[in-house]
């Protein structure tokens, strides 16, 4: 909302007069519109695949019993312990061979099998805490094991779906080394890259800088405030069982 002259003379002085130019200048000059589009189209895939993946994970280690389910359940777990710098090589080569490079999908497949570790231990600490009345009552007016998950037991953990649809849109939104490495055409880049390379450009206008990073932090703030009192169930949960 400032002036190049406001923030050099008082960085934390409120603007002599509000202004919006800096976004706008920001928005075209920097090409965010691209960029926005090209985050959409990766984040929306990966949150949604997440969530629907890791719900049924989740609910199936939770619920069900079926043979080596701790096995798979813990095997499953040691993708939190793995960190993405020690994988990037084979991954970047898996990516490749599948002819993935140069597409969205080069980020939306990867991303989704990254988040599902976590997803699927969040969901599993939920579906547990369920009692299983429920789904036994539910059982015996005629419901099909999909019918129990989808009808009964699913509504019932919205605040930890919420709370994983956040965490998974702001770590695909803000994912910076995979598009870095995936995504090398100007066309494909996320909002993220588009914001390093606008900085790059423009080092010394901190008006547009803060105006470009406004611009990229804008979604997640929406997001967030849509969630935010489901979110605080969540996190709120726990407690209360203690």
């Amino acid at each position: 909302m400032k002036t190049t002259v406001e923030v050099e003379t008082d960085p934390l002085a409120l603007p002599q007069r509000w202004s919006f130019d800096n976004l706008a200048t920001a928005w075209t000059v920097g090409r965010y519109a691209l960029y926005a589009q090209n985050s959409i189209l990766i984040t929306i895939p990966v949150v949604g695949g997440v969530v629907v993946l890791s719900c049924l994970a989740g609910y199936g280690f939770a619920r069900l019993r079926f043979a080596g389910q701790k096995a798979l359940y813990y095997y499953l777990l040691l993708g939190l312990m793995v960190t993405v710098q020690s994988i990037m090589i084979p991954l970047f080569y898996n990516v490749k061979n599948l002819g993935l490079l140069g597409s969205h999908w080069a980020m939306i497949l990867p991303s989704i099998g990254l988040g599902i570790p976590f997803g699927t231990f969040l969901m599993y600490s939920f579906f547990r805490g369920l009692p299983e009345e429920l789904a036994d009552a539910a059982r015996v007016d005629g419901c099909n094991e999909f019918q129990v998950f989808y009808r009964v037991i699913l509504p019932l953990t919205s605040p930890a779906v919420s709370s994983l649809t956040i965490f998974q849109f702001m770590w695909s939104w803000n994912a910076f080394l995979l598009p870095l490495l995936f995504l090398n055409s100007e066309s494909l880049r996320p909002i993220t890259l588009g914001l390093m390379l606008f900085q790059g450009e423009y080092t010394t206008e901190f008006p547009l800088i803060a105006a470009g990073v406004t611009l990229a932090s804008l979604p997640i703030i929406i997001v967030y405030l849509i969630l935010q009192r489901q979110f605080l169930r969540g996190l709120t949960a726990g407690a209360l069982k203690g």
